[in-house]
């Protein structure tokens, strides 16, 4: 009886660690997924393109183009933050970043079809909005243009009001 009780025990453990472990692999299919997707150090203008077709973010098996692609000119390290100290939690699993991030918006330009998929790139300055499992950003919802003069201006009127 002894014997049979820890050889469930040990199963039972070893079932636990088996659905932690598939639950982090998933987790970093995700986050790595989202990396290719959304996440540059450095890039122009003139490289949606490029970069696009690189990463092999466009599924021409079904002849259509991505409408829109968003990248964040920042480090691995700088956009997972926004998971943590980094960002203020918005209901759900989502997270806004506290700082702007500069941002090469790609657009899809008007007629453009698998495999000659044209973008035109826009470049902003603005917070950005991911989804985060365990720490990890898995999924780029949007960003939010800041305008530092409404902004300025907003600040003034409560510090008048205020005081």
């Amino acid at each position: 009886m002894e014997i049979r009780g820890f050889a469930v025990g040990l199963l039972l453990a070893l079932s636990a660690t088996l659905l932690v472990d598939t639950q982090t692999t998933d987790v970093m299919r995700r986050y790595k997924h989202f990396l290719r997707q959304h996440v540059i150090e450095d890039m122009e203008l003139n490289q949606c393109d490029q970069v696009i077709n690189k990463r092999n973010i466009n599924k021409c098996n079904t002849n259509n183009c991505k409408e829109i692609n968003t990248f964040i000119l920042a480090t691995d390290e700088q956009v997972r933050a926004v998971c943590s100290d980094g960002g203020t939690p918005k209901g759900r699993n989502l997270y806004e970043s506290t700082k702007r991030f500069p941002l090469v918006i790609c657009k899809l330009k008007k007629g453009a079809r698998c495999p000659k998929c044209e973008y035109n790139g826009k470049k902003s300055r603005r917070t950005i909005t991911v989804a985060c499992v365990k720490g990890w950003p898995v999924h780029f919802e949007g960003s939010n243009i800041v305008l530092d003069l409404f902004k300025g201006i907003f600040e003034r009127a409560l510090m008048m009001l205020s005081g």
